[in-house]
């Protein structure tokens, strides 16, 4: 029995003696004591909690080399490897969490979807249920500062560039043909359905050096990777109807959307100063397959619509007006692929191919178009850390444009160009701290068509002024080739090219976001030719410039009261360009100085339903009174414009929706028309242009048929 005590003895003894004692103390950055930490060691059962000095130790009888984890929530978890008999009189400092919520962002120019930011982004549902969207992105994005407000054409105009100056992406892959084409003072659209969309990013000036060939902002629109449920999309509407159907599989969906529009029974309501020999007629459908492999997503989107219409337009110069007749049609097809790969790193890669055609006849004559582009696109992307991204790329836009113009005097001309765009990229993205980050990139592209290499340096910069706020900096190179309506007369020219500088602050307090952004852009080698229109007479060169300068403001609030969600936006702008045919720096007359927006959404749970309205007021833009002395000399009266809607829910599945676009008839003037020779008196006489869907009214009823029958569209109202 002796002899069994003392080997009980010696064994306890040699087990205490083989145990080591692992301490030290945690502390953040500022050297500030942690309390509560989690420390232990992986694997196995040994470990501690931090004292309010911060301090931790236990006993293990592991030995060798052993992983010390030590956690805690919003700071990154500390990872020691190291032999058990070191691990004692630690300090250990443990960084902030780059990937908490209250993380800095980097904001600047944009409106995105991310965390801190995505109360001011626009879904589908607010593309419908915002009155003066109409269903369409551009008219919802218009509800945004630093956007301006042209309403008889319908497109993105922002912070003083052109329409043509924004482009527009799906799944990263560049849409060439965005809009539907239209007839002169006759709004257009853009052509594609938002519910095939999740959400949209919309960056107004200093965006990725991913994107190139835009002087003014981009449009990232990005499908729907997984749907929820099957189910069916039906709508009728007072000018149309639409068809949609999604259907899902193990690793696989399909959704398919059709419609028709046809808008003789408005034209039949709402009369215009135009004779319209055929309404306006469109008929589209769209298609999304997704499959989903191990470690990737392959997206295949296509689009096709085609359209049609005839009028005679009235025209101060011609008693009998000017007879117009387009026939459109359009083919888009974007593949794209990404895939996780190993070591962190990620590919994305896409091509998009673009088939427009138009034949316009202007009286007698006809003029046919076509357009053949290409865009194909290879990205990686490698996360070295939580706090080190580097993303690089090459690709490629193709672009053949070919015209036709004829008439009874002449014999048809066949002219055109060729458009051909090889690029690079790269971009990292530096998170300093939960406080400081940086984004800085550059951009390098080859013209062949101008025998042209043009690098473009880009970087933005964030620093967090406050649990809920922040201030971002952004700069960046921008250049783009001059548009068909040039290149096709003449293609001995350079790309121009612009500046955009950035400041931007963001408060951002549970559903709550108040931005404001000042900014500045410089405008080099601008095309300036010397006739009324481009023509092959003209002389073109790149002399011209211009600038633009502004502050936005936004404030969107879905919290302060029950059931209301609104937002409000003012910009003020001003700019200045020498370019086209101008005959000295002049504010362009696309160009408002102050453009305000209201949206407001009222839930009624008793009612079932959601009514809202979109308020638009514009201060007049610039036209030249040829009865006065100068340029550009005149400005037309405000615009203002108040739209009405009203969704109602019948059912889970069944939603009446009506919307009223300027409800009080405001006769806005876009510009005007004056006579080509002055009367008795040596005046020249004008009348107003006004935009042929000034007053909209529509009645749409939208039945969704889901496969468990639970379905509701109102959901996020």
């Amino acid at each position: 029995m002796k002899s069994f005590i003392a080997i009980l003895i010696t064994l306890v003894t040699f087990q205490l003696s083989a145990q080591t004692n692992v301490n030290g103390t945690i502390t953040d950055v500022k050297n500030n004591p942690i309390e509560g930490a989690n420390v232990y060691l992986d694997g196995t059962y040994d470990g501690a909690t931090t004292n309010a000095e911060g301090q931790f130790s236990f006993k293990t009888t592991e030995s060798g080399t052993q992983t010390l984890t030590v956690s805690y929530i919003s700071f990154e978890t500390y990872l020691m490897s190291s032999d058990v008999s070191t691990l004692n009189g630690l300090k250990i400092t443990l960084r902030d969490d780059i990937n908490a919520l209250d993380t800095v962002v980097l904001s600047a120019g944009t409106f995105s979807a991310g965390d801190n930011s995505k109360v001011s982004a626009l879904t589908s549902m607010d593309v419908v249920t915002t009155a003066s969207a109409l269903g369409d992105f551009v008219g919802a994005l218009q509800t945004l500062p630093g956007t301006t407000t042209v309403a008889e054409d319908g497109r993105l105009f922002v912070r003083g560039g052109e329409a043509e100056e924004t482009q527009i992406f799906i799944d990263g892959i560049r849409v060439f043909t965005p809009y539907t084409p239209s007839a002169n003072n006759t709004p257009t659209r853009g052509r594609y359905s938002p519910f095939l969309f999740d959400g949209i990013t919309f960056s107004t000036g200093g965006y990725s050096a991913e994107y190139g060939q835009a002087l003014s902002s981009v449009l990232l629109l990005s499908t729907i990777d997984e749907p929820t449920q099957e189910k069916t999309d039906i709508g009728i509407m007072s000018l149309g109807a639409t068809l949609g159907n999604t259907q899902k599989w193990e690793r696989s969906s399909l959704s398919v959307n059709a419609s028709y529009i046809n808008l003789a029974p408005y034209q039949a309501v709402f009369n215009d100063r135009n004779q319209w020999h055929k309404p306006f007629e469109t008929i589209s459908g769209e298609a999304v397959y997704r499959y989903k492999t191990n470690n990737g997503m392959l997206k295949l989107y296509s689009a096709f619509d085609k359209s049609n219409f005839e009028l005679t337009q009235e025209d101060i110069n011609n008693p009998e007006g000017l007879r117009f007749k387009l026939d459109n049609s359009n083919l888009y097809l974007n593949g794209s692929y990404n895939e996780k790969l190993k070591n962190r790193w990620k590919l994305e890669s896409g091509i998009s191919y673009t088939h427009a055609k138009n034949k316009v006849n202007i009286d007698a004559n006809v003029i046919d178009d076509t357009e053949n582009s290409i865009h194909a696109k290879l990205k990686l992307r490698k996360s070295f850390s939580n706090r080190f991204k580097l993303n690089f790329g090459a690709e490629y836009f193709r672009t053949h444009f070919n015209e036709v113009f004829q008439n009874e005097t002449i014999q048809p001309l066949d002219y055109g160009f060729k458009n051909n765009i090889s690029a690079a990229f790269t971009e990292a993205d530096v998170i300093f701290s939960k406080k400081l980050a940086l984004k800085a990139g550059l951009r390098a592209e080859y013209s062949e068509l101008f025998k042209e290499v043009t690098i473009a340096p880009r970087f933005s910069l964030a620093y967090k002024t406050g649990v809920k706020s922040q201030v971002s900096l952004a700069y960046g190179n921008f250049y783009q080739n001059p548009n068909s309506n040039i290149l096709k007369f003449e293609q001995d020219l350079e790309a121009q090219q612009t500046q955009h500088y950035i400041l931007n602050y963001q408060y951002n307090n549970d559903g709550r976001i108040f931005r404001a952004e000042t900014y500045y852009k410089n405008y080099n080698n601008l095309v300036k030719y010397d006739t009324e229109f481009t023509s092959f007479d003209a002389n073109y060169n790149n002399s011209g410039n211009g600038f633009a300068k502004g502050l936005d403001l936004f404030y969107r609030d879905n919290k302060s009261i029950k059931n209301i969600d609104y937002w409000v936006s003012y910009s003020y702008l001003d700019t200045a360009r020498d370019y086209n045919n101008y005959t000295k720096a002049a504010q362009p007359n696309f160009a408002n100085k102050h453009n305000i927006s209201v949206v407001g959404k009222y839930w009624i749970e008793n009612w079932k339903s959601q009514v809202g309205f979109s308020y638009a007021f514009a201060s007049g833009r610039t036209y030249t009174d040829p009865n006065e002395d100068g340029f550009l000399n005149a400005k037309t009266k405000s615009y203002n414009s108040l739209s009405l809607n009203w969704a109602y829910l019948l059912s889970p599945q069944k939603i009446l929706y009506f919307s009223v676009n300027n409800a009080l008839g405001f006769k806005n003037v876009n510009g005007y028309q004056y006579a080509n020779t002055p009367d008795i008196n040596n005046n020249f006489a004008s009348r107003a242009l006004r935009p042929a869907a000034d007053q909209f009214f529509f009645v749409g009823f939208f039945w969704t048929i889901s496969e468990n029958g639970t379905d509701n569209q109102l959901d996020n109202l």
